[in-house]
C-alpha cells in the first residue's frame, strides 16, 4: 500500500522534484486535494471502519493512561481529569471530522503525548490555572506560526530520510511491545499474529476481508473465552462533566511550558503525522494543520486539556490499508468514536483500562507494521543514512533535554550529524 517516496534520495518535504510535495503545496494553496476515485464514498466502509476502530483503541488506551498518570502525579481531581479527557477526545474529534471531510484526507487530531508528560512535571510547581494559561499562550503561538506559513517553510528544509529516522524511532516501540506481548499472553498474541499474516498472505482474501478485522475478531473471541479479559472496571460516573477554567498567566509557566509545548506539537507530533500521510500518498496542508492546532488548543485549553496536535500513530493506522481516496472516511469515523468516547469518558476509560495490555499492544503493533517498514526503507536509503541513524537512536533512547521530548532532539542531532558528515547530500537537494 505504501509507495516509496521520490525523495528517498534526500529530497526534503517541500522540494519541487517530489510529486507528493508538489501536491502538498497545491493542497495548501487550493484548500483540498481531489480524490482519485470519485465513487469512493459509495461503498461500505468495511476496511475504514476496522482501521478507525483500531486507531481509536490505541488513542483511548495507553495515551489515556498517560493523562491519568500525569494528572494524578500533579494532584488533579477526578473532575479535572474527566474534563481533560472530554476535551482531548470530543473537541479534537470534531476537528478531525471537519478537517478530514474538507480536505478529503485522513487528518486525525488528538493531543501531544510528550506535552502531557511535560505538564505532569510542571504541575509539581505550578497551579493548574497557570498551566491552562500556558496552554492558551501556546495556542496563540501555534496560530501565528500557522497563519504566517513559517512552519511550512521550516519543514520544507528538513531532509525526509532524517525525519523518517525519527518516525522509526517513535514507532519501533510499538513493534517491540507487540513482540514482548508474546511473553505476557502467548496464546492471545500468537493467534492474533497468525491471523494477521495468514490473511495478509492471501491477496484474494485480503482485498475482501481486511486483516485487521480478523485480528480484532480473533482477539475478542479469545478474550471472551478467557472470562474477564474485557471486564469493565468498577462503577462510577458515566457521562463527562467538562469544566470551563479561568486561566492564570505567569512568567514561570510561560517559560517552562509555552515553547516546549509548541515544539512537541510541531516537531515531535505534527512532523510524524505529516510525513506518514505523505508516505501514504496524501498531501497534508502544513500551514492549515498548524493553524487548526493553535485555534483548537485555545478551546481545549479552557477545558483543561493539553495542546492539540496531528497524531502520528493514529493516522498511521488509518492509512495502513484500503484505498488512498477512502482514508479520509476512516478519519471521520475515528472522529465520531472520539466524540462518543469524550461524552462517556469516565465509563469507557474504566472499560479500556481493564483490557489486557497484550491485546492492545498486538493490535497497535500489527497495524503499524507496514508503516514502520516504510519508515526504515526511506530513512536508510541513499542520501542521509548517518543523519537518519542518529535521529533514530536519539529518538529511540527517549531521553528528554530541557523538558523537550526526544523526537525533537532526534531531528536536531540528525540534521547536525548530516551537516558535518554528509554535506554533499545537502548539495544534491
Amino acid at each position: 500500500m505504501f509507495l516509496t517516496l521520490c525523495d528517498h534520495h534526500g529530497y526534503p518535504f517541500g522540494n519541487e522534484r517530489g510529486h507528493r510535495a508538489a501536491a502538498a503545496r497545491k493542497s495548501d494553496r487550493d484548500g483540498m486535494t481531489e480524490p482519485s476515485d470519485a465513487s469512493a464514498p459509495m461503498r461500505l466502509p468495511v476496511t475504514e471502519t476496522a482501521n478507525a476502530f483500531v486507531a481509536f483503541l490505541f488513542a483511548a488506551s495507553a495515551p489515556v493512561a498517560i493523562i491519568l498518570s500525569a494528572g494524578v502525579r500533579g494532584g488533579l481531581s477526578e473532575a479535572d481529569l474527566a474534563s481533560w479527557i472530554f476535551a482531548a477526545f470530543a473537541v479534537n474529534g470534531v476537528l478531525t471530522i471537519g478537517m478530514s471531510a474538507f480536505y478529503r484526507q485522513p487528518l486525525a487530531f488528538f493531543w501531544t503525548i510528550p506535552g502531557t508528560v511535560l505538564v505532569g512535571t510542571a504541575l509539581q510547581s505550578l497551579s493548574f490555572e497557570e498551566v491552562i494559561g500556558a496552554y492558551l499562550l501556546t495556542g496563540l503561538l501555534l496560530l501565528v506560526l500557522g497563519l504566517t506559513g513559517w512552519v511550512r517553510v521550516a519543514m520544507a528544509r528538513l531532509p525526509m530520510p532524517i525525519v523518517m529516522g525519527m518516525v522509526a524511532g517513535v514507532f519501533v516501540r510499538f513493534g517491540l511491545d507487540w513482540i514482548r506481548a508474546f511473553e505476557t499472553d502467548f496464546v492471545l498474541v500468537a493467534a492474533m499474529t497468525a491471523t494477521f499474516f495468514g490473511l495478509t498472505a492471501l491477496p484474494g482474501v485480503r482485498d475482501r476481508f481486511p486483516p485487521m478485522i480478523g485480528v480484532l475478531l480473533v482477539g475478542l473471541v479469545i478474550l471472551v473465552s478467557q472470562d474477564g479479559g474485557t471486564a469493565a472496571g468498577s462503577g462510577g460516573p458515566v457521562f463527562a462533566a467538562p469544566h470551563l477554567y479561568r486561566p492564570a498567566f505567569s512568567l514561570a509557566a510561560a517559560l517552562e511550558l509555552v515553547v516546549p509545548l509548541a515544539i512537541t506539537v510541531i516537531a515531535a507530533q505534527n512532523a510524524q503525522g505529516i510525513v506518514i500521510l505523505r508516505q501514504a500518498g496524501h498531501a497534508p496542508p502544513v500551514s492549515a494543520i498548524t493553524t487548526a492546532c493553535g485555534g483548537t488548543s485555545l478551546i481545549t485549553g479552557l477545558l483543561g486539556s493539553v495542546s492539540t496536535c496531528l497524531t502520528g500513530p493514529s493516522n498511521a493506522i488509518l492509512v495502513s490499508s484500503g484505498k488512498v481516496a477512502r482514508h479520509w472516511i476512516a478519519a471521520v469515523l475515528l472522529g465520531g468514536l472520539a466524540i462518543v468516547f469524550g461524552i462517556f469518558a469516565p465509563a469507557v476509560t474504566n472499560l479500556l483500562l481493564a483490557t489486557p495490555a497484550a491485546f492492545l499492544s498486538t493490535l497497535a503493533g500489527l497495524a503499524l507494521l507496514r508503516t514502520l517498514q516504510a519508515a526504515f526503507q526511506t530513512a536508510f536509503g541513499p542520501g542521509f543514512p548517518l543523519g537518519a541513524l542518529i535521529a533514530f537512536l536519539v529518538t529511540l533512547a527517549g531521553v528528554p533535554v530541557f523538558n523537550i521530548g526526544a523526537p525533537f532532539w532526534g531531528l536536531v542531532f540528525g540534521v547536525l550529524a548530516s551537516l558535518v558528515m554528509e554535506r554533499e547530500a545537502f548539495g544534491r537537494r
